[in-house]
């Protein structure tokens, strides 16, 4: 009887012991409704520091990096793309597009008359962009009030992108298109692409444009804005790219076998995938010290340090506050900062010109311990290079931002 007990005993150990040191890998959050294929998420979004999700039944808001999820008041409607803008939320839908003033707690529709779904957005500082499903690109320049037909029609509009003045988009089967005049004309920009393919993400990582395809062509990198592609493919095993996200110098592929990882401008690529359990991956977005993917079963966790030199080396103790660099980098108008405080603590985040003056103060209060994500709207300062510090007691970390317009 003893020795049966003492088997089991070691038989348990030896269960815990696998257990703690299998590999890293992505961990289901408990929401949006996890598990359920019909909370399918195809967008998330970072607003007033809220990781916001669009499903496939509504808009989910988590304020506790995917701990707990609440449903807004936009419900029973299908979300396909979800971009904040300074103290408003834009969600595009496939009833056109609504917005929300008060972070998702009451929507509007922008206007009465859409017939199409939406499936892209786009914002810069004076005008907003919305992709149809299967018809024209529209552009409205009072804040969703009125919307007027762009140059682009009858295409149907996967993907938009703003860099700058540069406005891309993916149409259906009709590669990628530059707008340099807010949406008046468009040029195609497809020297490298394959024909018919439908461009369904852009990303800019180390000052280089990404295009991600769908339907077996993989990603393609631009060093000329557009006027030229190149395939980026080595150990991208799966060719139907979905999302593209950065961090630092590290750009992610959201594919419908999982997501992958180049930390070399896309030359070559690795699957960082272990832990899903249907990996469809819709959407990448990049959070503090996590990256988040929104996938056909739900929202997925991974801390980038897992994956990625970002935070620490390998066995290296993270740092008890932490400042990440800001997404887009460059940007217009509008950037994401992220930054990691170890316990509650009076805040301060400033941005400040190249001759040390105070241009904006984002956030200057006590928070609460945990990550942190603020948007800094510099839709009234010139283009140029910048300096954002956060002060937390006496931690103090400073880092480059450029403003291009």
């Amino acid at each position: 009887m003893k020795k049966t007990s003492l088997k089991i005993l070691s038989l348990i150990t030896l269960v815990i012991v696998i257990d703690q040191t299998s590999p890293a890998q992505w961990v289901q959050t408990n929401g949006p409704s996890a598990g359920s294929y019909s909370y399918n998420t195809f967008c998330l979004a970072i607003s007033d520091s809220n990781l916001v999700a669009g499903t496939g039944d509504g808009v989910f808001i988590s304020t506790d990096n995917g701990t707990s999820w609440t449903a807004t008041g936009l419900k029973a409607v299908h979300i396909y793309a979800l971009v904040p803008f300074d103290t408003n939320l834009f969600a595009g839908t496939d009833r056109g597009v609504f917005v929300s003033t008060d972070n998702g707690t009451t929507w509007n529709s922008t206007d009465s008359g859409w017939t199409n779904a939406v499936s892209s957005l786009a914002i810069s500082s004076k005008n907003i962009f919305a992709g149809t499903w299967n018809s024209d690109v529209f552009v409205s320049t009072d804040n969703g009030k009125s919307w007027d037909s762009t140059g682009l029609t009858n295409t149907g509009v996967w993907s938009l992108f703003l860099s700058g003045t540069n406005l891309f988009a993916g149409p259906a089967g009709l590669e990628a298109f530059l707008s340099i005049d807010n949406g008046k004309t468009w040029n195609p920009v497809n020297s490298g692409l394959p024909t018919h393919t439908t461009v369904e993400a852009f990303a800019i990582c180390n000052t280089n444009l990404f295009a991600g395809t769908y339907g077996g062509s993989g990603v393609f990198r631009s060093t000329n804005n557009g006027t030229n592609w190149s395939p980026v493919n080595s150990g991208l095993t799966n060719a139907s790219v979905t999302a593209l996200a950065v961090s630092d110098t590290n750009l992610f592929a959201g594919t419908d076998s999982g997501v992958f990882l180049s930390t070399n401008n896309g030359t070559s690529w690795r699957a960082v995938n272990s832990g899903f359990s249907y990996p469809y991956v819709n959407a990448l977005t990049v959070y503090g010290q996590n990256i988040f993917a929104g996938a056909i079963d739900g929202v997925w966790r991974r801390p980038l340090s897992e994956i990625t030199n970002v935070n620490q080396s390998k066995g290296e103790a993270p740092k008890a506050f932490s400042l990440f660099q800001n997404y887009p980098n460059p940007f217009n108008p509008t950037t994401t900062i992220s930054f990691s405080i170890a316990s509650k603590s009076f805040v301060s985040l400033k941005v400040f010109d190249v001759v040390g003056r105070a241009v904006a103060t984002i956030v200057s209060r006590e928070m609460s311990a945990g990550d942190h994500s603020l948007q800094w709207n510099a839709a009234n300062e010139p283009s140029g290079l910048y300096f954002y510090r956060l002060q937390v007691g006496s931690f103090s970390e400073t880092k480059k931002l450029t403003l291009i317009k």
